[in-house]
C-alpha cells in the first residue's frame, strides 16, 4: 500500500516531455490529410458552383 502510495507520488513529480517540433511524422500526416481536405472542398466548389474557387470566393 505504502509502496504504491509512493510510486504515485514519485510518478507526479516527473514532469512531461517537450512536444516535438518541426518535420515529425505526425505533423507531416496532419499537413498532408488537411492538403487533401482542402483539395476535395476545391473540387466541390467548382462542380457546384461552376467557376473556380477564386472566383467563388471574389478574389479574382
Amino acid at each position: 500500500m505504502l509502496n504504491k502510495a509512493l510510486q504515485k507520488k514519485a510518478m507526479a513529480k516527473i514532469s512531461p516531455q517537450p512536444r516535438e517540433l518541426g518535420f515529425t511524422p505526425a505533423a507531416e500526416s496532419l499537413n498532408g490529410r488537411l492538403a487533401m481536405l482542402g483539395f476535395g472542398l476545391a473540387i466541390v466548389i467548382e462542380l457546384l458552383s461552376g467557376e473556380g474557387v477564386l472566383h467563388f470566393l471574389n478574389l479574382v
